[in-house]
């Protein structure tokens, strides 16, 4: 899911960067470093938006989840 999102977002980015090109300051409106920064960033928050949780409920014992329900 983070890999359709992140395809799909990357293209929908190429596409309003040229719409914005004029207020970007400093930058190019198709910079690689610029959108391998923004792809990063958001390919470490879904990581920890997956790990933390899995990692909560790796602590729980699965008898005891399994008796709860």
């Amino acid at each position: 899911m983070v890999g359709v999102g992140l395809g799909l977002g990357g293209v929908a980015a190429l596409g309003v960067a040229r719409v914005v090109k004029g207020m970007l300051v400093g930058v190019g409106s198709t910079d690689p470093a610029a959108f391998a920064g923004a792809l990063g960033v958001l390919v470490g928050v879904a990581a920890l938006a997956i790990y933390l949780p899995a990692r909560r409920a790796s602590r729980v014992d699965p008898l005891a989840a399994l008796r709860e329900e």
